[in-house]
């Protein structure tokens, strides 16, 4: 592994963490000054690719990278500030859908998002 492989990896360590790729590339350019915005990109596509990041879309902000991608979850997204959290509901959302809603597809996966305002939001 690179060096510049290896800074975006640890950018993205940690629970929570959604970033967009100019964050992804500020957090790496602060450990490693050298490391270019299409290195992250490219980087950020790689895992992508190998499925060890997954790419979160939000209204509020650019595409994020998310490295909770081995363990099934979804995602409580704040609606004025954009945060975006993980979230492990219980129960199993492809069986909640009546079958009279499935159109004729047959349901591999479901992504949902909450939406509302965060603590901080909310206080203010």
């Amino acid at each position: 592994m690179t060096a510049q492989r290896r800074v975006v990896a640890e950018v993205l360590a940690g629970e929570h963490v959604h970033l967009t790729a100019d964050e992804v590339h500020a957090r790496a350019a602060a450990r490693l000054p050298e490391i270019s915005r299409a290195t992250v990109y490219n980087t950020l596509g790689e895992l992508v690719a190998l499925g060890e990041v997954i790419e979160v879309t939000t209204v509020k902000r650019a595409k994020t990278y998310d490295p909770n991608a081995h363990r099934h979850h979804h995602h409580l997204v704040c609606v004025r500030c954009g945060a975006v959290r993980d979230v492990y509901p219980t129960g199993d959302p492809v069986s909640d859908l009546p079958s009279s809603e499935r159109f004729g597809f047959t349901v591999q996966e479901a992504e949902i998002t909450y939406r509302g305002l965060c603590p901080g939001c909310s206080a203010g």
